[in-house]
C-alpha cells in the first residue's frame, strides 16, 4: 500500500491536499503502525480550528504551514524495534490522517505511551494507546468514545459544582455528538432541565434522541420560555449566538462554559458580555485532577460505567458510514468542514 498524509493548510482549513509520505528506517525501540480505520467528525474541525492555540498540530508534524488533523481511531503494528509491541498488534488511540505513525512506545497497563520527543509535553491523554481486540462497537467507540469522555468530564465539573445553583443547562450546537453526550449524561442525572440550541435543520433530530427536555432554535433564544438560573455549555464557538445568550439571560447566567468551535467560521471573541465571563474546559486538566481524586482506576471505572448505557443506545441514533481510500478521505473532510454531513452520520474511514 502506498503511504500518504492528508495535509491541510494552517491559514485555510478548505485546502487539502494527500501528499506521500516517506517511511523511513525505524530507530531503535520504535514501532510503525498501519493506521486501520479513524472516525471523522466535526470534533476533529475543532481540533483543526485550536490547532495552533491548543497544539493540536504539534502531535503530528507535518511541512511547515501544513497540518494533520488528529482523529481517534485503530491501527496494527507492521514493523518494530521494540520489545513490547509485537507485529500484528492492534492499538485504539489518537492518530493523524495518513496511512501510518511511527511510535517511541513505553509499555503501560493497556498498552502503550508514545514518549516521541515531540510528544513528551504535550497532555498526555492524547499519547496514550490502548490495546485493542476485534469488537462488535468498534465503530461506535471510535466515533463516540473521545466526545463522550469530554461530555462525562464537563457532567462531572457541573454536578461537583452543584450546577452552580442553575435549574436549566443550555447546550449549543446541541446535535453534535460531544453535545449530545453531556446531554446524555445530564438527562440521567436528572437534576436540571436539558435545553438544547440548534438549527431549524437539525432540531427534529435532536428533538427525536430524546435526550433533551427542551430543544430551541438558534433564532428563539431571546424569547424562548427557559427556567432560570441557567448554566451554558458553549460547543459552537459562535460570538454573536453566545452574546445573544448572555444578553438574553444576565445575572441569571450561573456559570458560561466554552467546549468547542463546531461554528468554526463564526465570530470568535466577542468582547464583553453581560453576566459571568465565559471560562473555556479543558478536558486534560479535569482528568488529571480525577486522575488525583479517585485513585488508580477510579476514572476509567466512573466512565465505562456511564459509557455502557450510552454506546448500546448509539445504534438507535447514529448511522455508521464506511469509506475507504485517500479521495474518500478528502471528501468526507471537506463534507464535515462544510457541515453538510448530517448529525445522524457517523463516518469511519479506511486508509
Amino acid at each position: 500500500m502506498a503511504s500518504w498524509d492528508l495535509l491541510i493548510d494552517k491559514s485555510d482549513l478548505r485546502r487539502a491536499s494527500i501528499a506521500p509520505a516517506v517511511l523511513s528506517d525505524l530507530g531503535e525501540g520504535q514501532a510503525r503502525l498501519a493506521i486501520e480505520r479513524f472516525a471523522l467528525t466535526a470534533n476533529n474541525i475543532t481540533y483543526a480550528v485550536f490547532g495552533q492555540a491548543m497544539r493540536y498540530w504539534d502531535f503530528f508534524p507535518a511541512v511547515e504551514g501544513q497540518g494533520r488533523v488528529p482523529v481517534w481511531g485503530y491501527a496494527t503494528v507492521e514493523a518494530s524495534n521494540h520489545p513490547d509491541l509485537a507485529v500484528g498488534q492492534r492499538f485504539y488511540g489518537y492518530y493523524p490522517m495518513s496511512t501510518h505513525l511511527t511510535v517511541t512506545p513505553r509499555k503501560t497497563r493497556g498498552g502503550f505511551a508514545d514518549v516521541a520527543p515531540h510528544r513528551v509535553d504535550l497532555p498526555p491523554v492524547y499519547n496514550q494507546y490502548q490495546l485493542a481486540e476485534p469488537a462488535r462497537l468498534d465503530d461506535h467507540q471510535a466515533l463516540l468514545r473521545p466526545l463522550f469522555i469530554t461530555g462525562f468530564l464537563i457532567e462531572d465539573f457541573l454536578d461537583e459544582n452543584d450546577l452552580f445553583g442553575a435549574r436549566s443547562v443550555l447546550l449549543t450546537s446541541a446535535s453534535s455528538k460531544t453535545a449530545i453526550s453531556l446531554a446524555f449524561q445530564l438527562k440521567q442525572r436528572g437534576k436540571a432541565r436539558v435545553v438544547g440550541l440548534t438549527s431549524p435543520r437539525n432540531a427534529a433530530f435532536v428533538e427525536a434522541l430524546g435526550y433533551y427536555d427542551q430543544v430551541v432554535t438558534y433564532d428563539a433564544v431571546p424569547t424562548a420560555p427557559i427556567e432560570k438560573p441557567v448554566v451554558v455549555v458553549d460547543f459552537a464557538g459562535d460570538a454573536p449566538l453566545l452574546r445573544a445568550v448572555h444578553e438574553r439571560f444576565g445575572d441569571a447566567l450561573a456559570y458560561s462554559c466554552l467546549v468547542g468551535g463546531t461554528h468554526w467560521e463564526a465570530e470568535r471573541g466577542g468582547g464583553d458580555l453581560p453576566g459571568p465571563k465565559p471560562i473555556f474546559f479543558f478536558a486534560p486538566d479535569r482528568i488529571r485532577k480525577r486522575a488525583a481524586d479517585w485513585g488508580p482506576g477510579g476514572l476509567d471505572e466512573r466512565h465505562d460505567a456511564a459509557w455502557a448505557p450510552f454506546v448500546a443506545d448509539a445504534p438507535r441514533w447514529m448511522t455508521v458510514a464506511h469509506g475507504v481510500g485517500a479521495s474518500a478521505i478528502a471528501e468526507v473532510y471537506q463534507a464535515v468542514l462544510e457541515g453538510r454531513a448530517g448529525p445522524e452520520e457517523g463516518h469511519i474511514l479506511t486508509p
